[in-house]
């Protein structure tokens, strides 16, 4: 039993000094870089591309445009969550499929798609005419983008755990009287909530770094549909290498922190 415990433990040593060793090579090495040359000249080099009309411009822009994707991914991810998550239909396997198209098509190739459907050329073209509405190279355009190579994020979260908590306690609410819209936030809500609280945390960090569908619907016109990720792109193109770094962290930063203070909440929960 000791040479077994020990065996095992040198096992669990050289796989924690692989993971550790991968895991600061792909993630904290790179990281540590960027935070580095983000505030190698100090906190006002830092700031001061963040607050050019063209830099705020691309973060209001990004916050509207997640703020949008997530509010849209929620509201229409739980119906399908619930189709998925709690009813055995002869569409589940086609719409379970349909659901990692996001994951598994290039965000460029999303961006060519509306494009195709929305576009001076495309199949909507002339109904969108009549009505004087413009989505691609506006607004609509690339939320919609967004919300596409998001959508998978909290249908994914809440699934397992609709899956995992069953109809017991919605039946039981049913049977006392409750009505549908009462035992939903009343009791499917908080069984679900972690779940729904996570893939809105995803959907989030996802919208905020989408770049490739939103460079292809945006135009990517400075001051006006450009977004942080493309505000950095052009920032690298145009040599403004402070301005790049100084976004770049910022996104990442606000990313990481959102998912830290949810897993640091849930955690505390949880104990």
């Amino acid at each position: 039993m000791l040479s077994k415990n020990k065996k095992l433990g040198v096992r669990g040593v050289v796989l924690i000094i692989i993971a550790t060793g991968w895991i600061c090579f792909i993630l904290f090495f790179p990281l540590l870089v960027l935070v580095w040359e983000a505030f190698k000249h100090g906190i006002h080099a830092f700031l001061l591309p963040l607050l050019n009309p063209e830099a705020k411009h691309a973060i209001k822009l990004t916050i509207i445009i997640t703020l949008s994707a997530v509010g849209i991914n929620t509201l229409f991810g739980l119906p399908l969550a619930f189709l998925i998550g709690r009813y055995r239909t002869r569409m589940r396997a086609l719409i379970d499929s349909l659901l990692n198209l996001p994951l598994a098509v290039s965000p460029v190739v999303a961006g060519l798609m509306f494009l195709l459907l929305f576009g001076r050329e495309g199949i909507f073209r002339g109904i969108l005419d009549k009505g004087g509405i413009e989505i691609v190279f506006r607004l609509p355009g690339m939320i919609l983008a967004t919300v596409f190579v998001s959508l998978p994020f909290v249908v994914r979260e809440v699934v397992p755990v609709l899956e995992e908590v069953g109809w017991k306690q919605e039946e039981s609410a049913w049977t006392l009287g409750a009505g549908w819209l009462r035992t939903f936030f009343r009791v499917t809500v908080p069984q679900i909530r972690w779940g729904l609280i996570y893939g809105m945390t995803l959907t989030t960090a996802r919208a905020m770094g989408e770049f490739g569908a939103v460079m292809v619907v945006s135009g990517n016109i400075i001051g006006k549909t450009q977004t942080a990720t493309l505000h950095i792109n052009q920032a690298l193109a145009d040599f403004d290498y402070q301005s790049a770094y100084s976004c770049s962290f910022l996104i990442g930063f606000v990313s990481f922190f959102i998912i830290l203070i949810v897993q640091k909440i849930y955690t505390r929960k949880k104990s």
